[in-house]
């Protein structure tokens, strides 16, 4: 089931039945005070929608009535999802420990992403807030786990471990003070700290709508909090992700907005979903961290940036030369000098360098050698290189 309805969800939820739907999540205005405007990729279509508000009253008085409308639709083992940022954080809590009660308060989700950006004085911002509220105690919840820390002790994996009569965590035993075994370990708990990326500006699945969320981040919560056939609602859908995000994952869903814009854009992306994948959650922080100790050994006493991806440079350095960059490469084990030279010297051209440095380590021929006829480019010998050019001389 699909339904995407076009006005005010104060209007439309009235028509709703009393526990009828068994996960929302509600993307709000965020109290902004400015008119969000975002074009799609072509520049053909702008976006735009207002978030003025006259004082922090009329925009509690907004989101009270629209909640209070949400908590009569939602199921007794339903859960609500509200997102919000640092504008809007202090009203939406104050609200839902209101209308639901503080303790049907679970989680204050930070979901933590990196974007770059032209920040104005102050630290950068890097995450947003999503409130989870249960109906009742009785909530619909799946856990997920993740992998222990590398840091994780051994024993914390294989030993059971019980609370104490103070409540303190300790290690199980048995009547003859032996250490019992755990039972099969899972791995960590999800964490309320998500770290999933951000819409990169390429992504397929962006369409140029203001607040895009990711799907990822939209299915991470329909997973925990729902079942498959479970009936979805985003009462401020927008451009439509989490109808989108439920559709992908077999759950009935139903949107409101009052754009007609966002209505069509939803419904277009519902008849053709397309959904992008991270590779940084697929692989992990570790796949992309591919520097060789080698580099790491050379340029340890030099401050650089080091360049996880790209098949002609190692690191740039944080200085510069003559306002371009300076970047580094190290000769790779069963590299040629030659080769070497050839990937660097496509970076310095496309980077626009005007002194960059190649590190030898080997003095591998090529079949075809060649001199460096880049005058920007310097190869200067490791401290590898030199001794084993030394240790020659003397077994000589």
């Amino acid at each position: 089931m699909e339904k995407v309805l076009l006005g005010d969800c104060l209007d439309i939820l009235p028509t709703f039945e009393t526990q009828s739907i068994d996960l929302i999540y509600l993307d709000p205005p965020f109290f902004t005070n400015t008119v969000q405007k975002l074009k799609t990729r072509d520049g053909s279509k702008e976006f735009s929608y207002s978030d003025i508000w006259k004082s922090h009253e009329e925009y509690a008085n907004f989101l009270h009535k629209r909640l209070k409308e949400l908590k009569r639709v939602l199921k007794n083992d339903g859960s609500i999802f509200v997102h919000c940022d640092k504008n809007s954080t202090h009203i939406v809590k104050t609200l839902l420990d209101d209308i639901f009660g503080l303790k049907q308060f679970q989680s204050e989700i930070i979901w933590y992403y990196k974007r770059w950006s032209n920040s104005k004085k102050g630290l950068l911002p890097s995450h947003q807030t999503i409130y989870f509220y249960s109906k009742t105690k009785d909530f619909k919840f799946k856990t997920i786990y993740n992998d222990y820390s590398e840091t994780t002790n051994i024993d914390q994996i294989l030993q059971r471990r019980v609370r104490d009569k103070n409540g303190k965590t300790v290690y199980a035993k048995d009547n003859n003070g032996n250490t019992i075994n755990s039972d099969i370990k899972k791995g960590v708990p999800l964490n309320d700290v998500w770290e999933i990326p951000y819409l990169n500006p390429k992504a397929k699945e962006r369409v140029g709508y203001p607040t895009q969320k990711p799907i990822l981040l939209l299915e991470r919560i329909i997973d925990i909090a729902s079942h498959e056939g479970d009936t979805i609602l985003d009462p401020f859908c927008g451009s439509g992700t989490t109808l989108v995000a439920g559709k992908l994952n077999n759950r009935k869903v139903i949107g409101i907005d009052k754009s007609e814009e966002a209505i069509n854009l939803t419904k277009s992306r519902l008849n053709n979903p397309i959904k992008s994948e991270s590779n940084l959650l697929k692989k992990g922080k570790q796949a992309y961290q591919n520097v060789s100790a080698m580099v790491e050994k050379l340029l340890h006493d030099i401050e650089y940036v080091p360049v996880q991806r790209n098949s002609g440079i190692d690191a740039i350095l944080k200085t510069t030369y003559k306002n371009s960059p300076i970047l580094i490469r190290i000769q790779k084990e069963n590299e040629t000098l030659e080769d070497a030279i050839k990937a660097l010297n496509k970076a310095v051209n496309i980077k626009n360098s005007k002194k960059s440095f190649l590190v030898r380590t080997n003095d591998i021929k090529s079949l075809f050698e060649h001199d460096n006829e880049n005058s920007n480019i310097e190869i200067i010998n490791s401290t590898i290189y030199e001794i084993n050019k030394l240790l020659s001389k003397v077994t000589c």
